[in-house]
């Protein structure tokens, strides 16, 4: 009987005896609190190591933000100051373009002083000519300052004149025709042309009709491929078959 019970006792409290588990009856919210309070503890303490080891490397994030704003504060007052330098620019060409467009038209109205200049010596010169010649052709109507030169387009050729009539029979009126008679070689062949043409005879460039003076200016063209030698201008007075006046200039 003493044997059984011991045998009892020691398969309860012995080796063999079964294992009992304690359990704990902690809520389960307070196991989400304590976890998040070690996480943030772990979070916290690995920013403090990252930025200890960042510190211990020479890098120090408060002063690179420093010097990132001293930097910005830099970049935008370099922004204003060109800004600044640009409207000072922008105005300075302004008033450049401004006094070089016055400049252009200063230079052209200089030019054209300059050709009126030289219009009116060459009309004195001519209105001179005229009164000095006037007694030698007091019968006569006088051809001045004949010119013909080439014009824009190639055969085009452009001729001027002054035509005065004698002071012997200046109480009336002068009315006439102009012919233009054109010396020209074409393929090793000489020719001549007459204008106006027979078809435009009647042509209002060509008429005259003045009682002192009379200035005359036109245009005539000949094949491209012609040169001209001479051209010879002849005035005629209404009804006249025999010129009244002639002269020629040579071309070169």
């Amino acid at each position: 009987m003493g044997t059984g019970r011991f045998a009892k006792l020691r398969q309860r409290f012995g080796i063999a005896a079964p294992r009992v588990a304690i359990h704990s009856q902690i809520p389960w919210y307070w196991r989400w609190v304590g976890f998040s309070v070690m996480l943030g503890i772990s979070a916290a303490s690995a920013a403090w190591i990252y930025d200890a080891g960042r510190r211990f490397a020479g890098f120090d994030r408060s002063e690179v933000q420093e010097e990132l704003g001293r930097t910005r504060k830099s970049l935008d007052a370099t922004r204003a100051e060109l800004e600044r330098l640009t409207v000072i620019a922008n105005a300075a060409d302004s008033r450049l373009s401004i006094e070089r467009t016055a400049q252009q038209k200063l230079a052209q109205q200089i030019r054209t002083l300059e050709q009126d200049n030289a219009r009116l010596k060459e009309e004195l010169a001519t209105f001179e000519s005229m009164l000095s010649s006037e007694a030698r052709n007091a019968n006569s109507i006088t051809v001045y300052r004949f010119k013909v030169e080439p014009d824009v387009l190639p055969g085009e050729y452009r001729y001027r004149l002054l035509l005065m009539t004698p002071s012997t029979r200046r109480e009336r009126e002068f009315h006439g025709r102009l012919e233009l008679v054109v010396s020209l070689t074409e393929g090793g062949q000489s020719a001549m042309m007459s204008f106006p043409e027979q078809a435009d005879a009647g042509a209002a460039a060509f008429k005259l009709g003045f009682k002192y003076f009379q200035r005359v200016e036109g245009t005539f063209r000949v094949s491209p491929k012609a040169k001209v030698d001479s051209v010879q201008v002849r005035v005629y007075e209404a009804g006249a078959t025999q010129p009244r006046a002639t002269q020629s200039v040579p071309l070169r």
